[in-house]
């Protein structure tokens, strides 16, 4: 396409300057404040983040949920590619455009959603009381709980469409072949299907763990100040204490955790793969 490599550079030079310039450059200053007192390099400010029990607490709880989110989006996006894949022509195209409406959708609209759900005037709460298994309504909203479903419905839709690609490039003869050979459906899934789409497995669980992580909106409606995620408590260190050092750390916490989760789940696919 191109005569030789300094043309292909010299038109992508103007992108890389603009990445530079309006996104990579205030990122780096952004983060450098969490390293620097005065004109020395320090880790003092990381020492005394964690050094705080409500920091470590924030820090486990939004680790834990995007861990518990990623796993069960897995799970049931697998269920539901397999269903959408073995589907005619027609039907998958209508069921794909199911699972990509609510991306469609915004968050803010979505989360919202979830409180005239789960109120204590809402369907479920008026589901638990018309049956009988509680006399007073439940507290709901503004738990871990409620934070988990918000995060689960805003992130499925991705896993479930990265594992439909991944699924329908895996050969058609792989399942009949291992089921005539004798294996189950656990081991045709386990030595079959898991390896054949790893690679769509760990584009889904980098951006749902990631976007489960970073997630701002959801954990701010639903949990509150009561359920503080670090993205939540991020803003509220810039906001209301001005505290740009700890919101530096935070930030530079949420980029190597999303760039750890997606080098870990490439090596577990790799090894898995070897054995």
């Amino acid at each position: 396409m191109f005569q030789n490599r300094a043309e292909a550079l010299a038109l992508a030079l103007p992108a890389a300057v603009f990445a530079t310039a309006v996104f990579l450059l205030p990122v780096a200053i952004l983060l450098s404040e969490g390293f620097r007192a005065g004109d020395a390099w320090t880790m003092s400010a990381y020492n005394g983040f964690f050094s705080e029990t409500l920091n470590r607490t924030v820090f486990l709880r939004s680790f834990r949920l995007a861990i518990e989110v990623t796993a069960v989006s897995a799970v049931i996006g697998y269920a539901a590619a397999f269903a959408i894949v073995n589907l005619p022509t027609n039907g998958k195209g209508r069921m794909i455009g199911l699972v990509t409406l609510p991306l469609m959708i915004s968050p803010v609209a979505r989360t919202y959603a979830w409180i005239v759900i789960l109120g204590r005037t809402g369907i479920v709460n008026q589901a638990i009381t018309g049956l009988g298994f509680s006399a007073d309504p439940l507290r709901l909203l503004f738990t871990e709980t409620a934070v988990f479903i918000g995060l689960l419905q805003l992130f499925l839709p991705l896993m479930i469409l990265s594992l439909i690609s991944a699924l329908e490039n895996m050969p058609r003869d792989a399942i009949p072949a291992a089921r005539v050979l004798g294996a189950n459906w656990f081991q045709v899934f386990w030595k079959v299907v898991l390896p054949l789409t790893r690679e769509g497995l760990v584009i889904g669980g980098t951006l749902v763990f990631t976007g489960s992580l970073t997630a701002y909106i959801t954990p701010a409606i639903l949990g509150g100040s009561k359920v503080l995620m670090l993205e939540t408590l991020m803003y509220q260190q810039v906001s209301v204490a001005n505290d740009f050092v700890s919101a530096s750390v935070i930030a530079f916490i949420l980029i190597v955790m999303s760039f750890a989760a997606n080098i870990l789940l490439k090596r577990l696919a790799t090894a898995r793969n070897r054995r």
